[in-house]
């Protein structure tokens, strides 16, 4: 071996060595530094990634309050219920689709077809989440436990259930799915019903321990509402008016009964209705609540309102003689008469004879100011203040300039539209003495209802005096024992009105009518007002005191007895009323 290869050394490059170098410790210094950035300046994003993996939050939920009447008959109750539901990615990792004869026995107890459930499911792989059928019996839901398809799953729900069906449909309304109020006491107090669910944030091991409870907050139980309904009266009104609306072929119809004192509305019915239990296929008219949405003209029923404005203002006495001779005039050009000469009057003569002559005489007597405010002071033109959705003011103008011929006109309830509930809260306000109550659909006695809800609150103003709401009544019952014998009730005084009429229409009336009758009893201390409207009847049969007074007659008999209202006719009071003959007792 040489010398020369002994003495051989390997030269190193020296600026690869520092390239590599700075490579290494510019890595070093970028993690640093990057590890330094998301956990001193930005550490907001470790955080979230940590929460989703370790911290949960349970919801305590709680059902919906339940709707009872003034007695605690239930009208809206919550069901347990189950839903099923879809993890669409779980099901494709797990192969469920390959369960073909599991997924024809789900599709057929759902009665839906396999592919379009299957492909409703699966439209989108990456979800975690879809409905596949909501509120289903326990007996279905056990059923598709036990088929054990990767994926589907079981979470339980509440369904709203209403025991009486179409009877109270109209008031208690009814809720969406979602068991959101819709309509009716559902909707208008929704927030009430509904409380709020606890909540419970917690974090968890790897192994699903909880290892700290971070926020818990307790549920809020709902409220259950006694309503001011009386369901076994509401029932017999209800039955009473499909029996009429049936029997006279008429379009529709609406009963309401209220406690003159209180206020409260014991029954409000409206034919035709529907089963709030399964709305499926109803048409949209059946869902309005036409005692307190629809308005007409009063027609008859409004002539105490003009026999009580006289009486106010001094212009007559319960005794006064009105003459209406020939039995017709004419005011600008119109045209106002009685079908014959009925001569002189007193004012229950008057009402008796239901005389268009005799209430305009009285309303041109009286200041016109004078006489228009007591409509407005009576209710008429606003709403009662019972709430509920979509409750109508109902029409009274309010104008400066009114013929002579429109004063009259009013006098006898047209150029006026009130709803059902108005004409109710009237003659609640003639029962009680004179105080206009606002109407309520919650029970008021006993602190039943503990609402933070000012509407809940009895507000009530003396609109008529004592003295001449009473002359009024009594008035009233000659009308009934003289000329209303369908609207008698055996063993108590009655007194009330019959109205007929014509339905208007753009630009004037049509053929159409509608019956009312509205009354009260027992006369010798009033306790409850009865309003019956049947809305155009198709047969001969259309005058108020012929469809509306007998359907008045039976609800009144049966809330009197119901509410174990003592009899007042004596025996010379009925046997004078069975002879037509007035009595003064």
């Amino acid at each position: 071996m040489s010398t020369k290869a002994v003495n051989y050394k390997p030269k190193t490059v020296a600026w690869r060595f520092y390239v590599v170098l700075s490579v290494v410790v510019l890595i070093y210094v970028s993690l640093a530094a990057r590890s330094a950035y998301i956990q001193v300046i930005e550490p907001d994003m470790l955080k979230h990634q940590g929460d989703l993996r370790s911290l949960r939050t349970s919801e305590n939920e709680v059902h919906r309050g339940a709707i009872v009447d003034r007695n605690g008959d239930e009208l809206a109750v919550s069901v347990p219920v189950q839903t099923v539901w879809a993890d669409p990615k779980t099901i494709i990792e797990k192969n469920g689709l390959a369960m073909v004869e599991h997924w024809q026995a789900l599709a057929d107890v759902l009665d839906q077809n396999v592919i379009d459930l299957k492909n409703r499911i699966t439209k989108n792989p990456r979800r975690r989440f879809v409905y596949v059928e909501r509120q289903l019996s326990p007996a279905m839901a056990n059923y598709i436990k036990q088929l054990k398809i990767p994926g589907i799953y079981l979470r339980k729900e509440s369904k709203r259930f209403y025991p009486t069906g179409e009877i109270s449909a109209h008031v208690v309304g009814f809720t969406d799915i979602d068991d959101k109020g819709i309509e009716g006491i559902e909707n208008v107090y929704d927030k009430l019903l509904t409380g709020e669910s606890g909540k419970k944030r917690y974090r968890k091991d790897a192994k699903g321990n909880t290892i700290e409870v971070i926020e818990d907050i307790e549920s809020t139980p709902p409220k259950d509402l006694i309503l001011s309904i009386d369901q076994r009266i509401q029932a017999l009104a209800y039955k009473e008016l499909k029996g009429a609306v049936r029997a006279f072929k008429a379009t529709s119809g609406s009963v309401i009964v209220t406690n003159v004192h209180t206020g409260e509305v014991l029954a409000l019915v409206n034919s035709p209705s529907y089963n709030p239990n399964n709305r499926t296929g109803v048409a949209v008219h059946r869902l309005r609540n036409r005692a307190i949405t629809d308005f007409y003209e009063p027609g008859s029923t409004l002539k105490p309102l003009t026999v009580m404005s006289a009486l106010e203002f001094g212009e007559i006495k319960a005794n006064s003689i009105i003459d209406t001779s020939p039995g017709w005039m004419r005011l600008g050009g119109r045209r106002v008469s009685d079908p014959i000469n009925r001569g002189k009057m007193s004012p229950a003569d008057i009402l008796v004879n239901s005389s268009n002559m005799g209430t305009s005489k009285l309303a041109l007597s009286l200041p016109k100011d004078f006489f228009l405010n007591k409509f407005f002071e009576a209710g008429f033109g606003e709403q009662t203040g019972l709430e509920l959705v979509g409750e109508s003011s109902g029409i009274m103008h309010q104008r400066e300039r009114w013929s002579e011929f429109e004063l009259a006109a009013l006098s006898y309830g047209m150029g006026v539209a009130a709803t059902p509930l108005q004409l109710a809260r009237f003659y609640s306000t003639l029962a009680n003495g004179g105080v206009k109550k606002t109407l309520t659909i919650l029970k008021k006695d006993n602190n039943s209802n503990e609402l933070d809800n000012s509407n809940y609150f009895e507000e009530s103003e003396r609109v008529f005096s004592n003295s001449n709401s009473m002359a009024v009544v009594k008035m009233l019952e000659t009308v009934v024992n003289e000329h209303v014998s369908k609207a008698k009730v055996d063993g108590y005084r009655v007194g009330g009105k019959t109205g007929t009429a014509f339905k208007a229409l753009a630009g004037g009336y049509g053929n159409d009518y509608v019956g009312m009758f509205a009354g009260m009893a027992p006369i010798s201390h009033p306790e409850i007002v009865v309003v019956v409207v049947i809305n155009e009847p198709g047969g001969d049969l259309y005058h108020g005191g012929e469809v509306a007074a007998p359907v008045f007659s039976r609800v009144m008999k049966g809330a009197l007895r119901l509410l174990n209202i003592a009899p007042d006719a004596n025996s010379e009071t009925v046997v004078l009323a069975s002879k037509g003959e007035r009595t003064n007792a």
